[in-house]
């Protein structure tokens, strides 16, 4: 099934998608709540949605993130992505890589939807997206194996992880990071699609075979594989759970695919800015097989609020 979070007629509600109609849920409940009740709550809600509600076009509703995710991981596990980037700065893929899925946290509450403008994050000269699939937690654990990891994981949806390559380049020369390089937007959606959808996908190695593609103002960009990752989402659940606890709702996020799934790995390939980072007016789009498209616009934003440099102490 796929579960949808909007707004029709002003009103906030939740429901599943089917024949580009969504079914609204035929009593008030968030998406977050029927996740964390079980796979079986949410079943159960989306069938008797199907059967019993009054159908809404998507095309007649605003599409809000799926859920507001309690916690938001965001992975690196394309090597080809880590290639890229690290090129330009005259750099290879660390051996630490290949160790373990590495992961930041990020912003929840930064969360946009699926057709939402985004604004230029304050100070920012070289915007940029990431597109990447993430994979949602419908079951507490800790320290799982990638076994157990499948059955805590209630379905999948795509994330663009919005970037301020500039200000993340800065930051983390500092060490630490990245925080305001990453911190204005992330978008989720178009829906949440779950595990069941997409088993048919899965290959010999666990991991789920979906095309992949982003555009700039109808132009493709990068394409790529979801099987090209490193490690299964599985694994990654399993990481992230040990020594501590995944909970419903949880984001675990791909990371950014390969072969142009962001501006910045064609940079460091390229040696230059080219393509050119996003500026106002510029249509980001990207599709993934399976679970559907984001279309999202970019905006004006503010200037930044000025801070003085820090006191020197020694």
């Amino acid at each position: 099934m796929k579960f949808a979070t909007f707004v029709h007629d002003g009103k906030r509600q939740a429901g599943v998608v089917a024949d580009d109609h969504v079914h609204p849920f035929q009593y008030p409940a968030e998406l977050l709540d029927l996740i964390v009740e079980g796979a079986e709550s949410l079943r159960a809600a989306g069938e008797h949605a199907l059967a019993g509600s009054l159908p809404v076009p998507v095309a007649d509703v605003v599409l809000l993130p799926p859920l507001q995710p309690p916690t938001v991981r965001d992975y690196m596990t394309f090597e080809s992505h880590v290639a890229g980037v690290a090129r330009g700065y005259g750099d290879t893929v660390p051996e630490e890589w290949y160790a373990a899925p590495a992961f930041y946290f990020t912003n929840p509450y930064a969360v946009i939807g699926a057709h939402d403008d985004v604004p230029v994050p304050p100070g920012c000269l070289r915007f940029d997206f990431e597109l990447e699939v993430a994979a949602v937690i419908g079951k507490a654990g800790r320290d799982l194996t990638p076994e157990w990891a499948r059955e805590h994981i209630i379905g999948y949806t795509i994330l663009n992880d919005w970037s301020a390559r500039d200000l993340q380049g800065r930051e983390m020369r500092v060490k630490l990071g990245p925080a305001k390089g990453k911190d204005t937007a992330t978008t989720l959606g178009p829906w949440l699609v779950t595990t069941d959808e997409l088993e048919p996908h899965r290959d010999a190695e666990g991991f789920l075979d979906l095309a992949l593609t982003v555009q700039v103002n109808g132009e493709t960009i990068g394409r790529d594989r979801l099987a090209n990752m490193a490690w299964t989402f599985e694994e990654m659940a399993a990481y992230a759970s040990r020594g501590t606890w995944i909970r419903p709702g949880d984001v675990l996020g791909s990371g950014t695919c390969g072969n142009g799934g962001c501006l910045a790995e064609l940079w460091g390939r390229n040696g230059a800015l080219e393509p050119p980072p996003l500026i106002p007016g510029d249509h980001v789009t990207m599709t993934v097989e399976g679970i559907g498209t984001l279309s999202n616009t970019v905006v004006e934003g503010v200037a930044p609020v000025p801070l003085p440099p820090a006191r020197r102490r020694r």
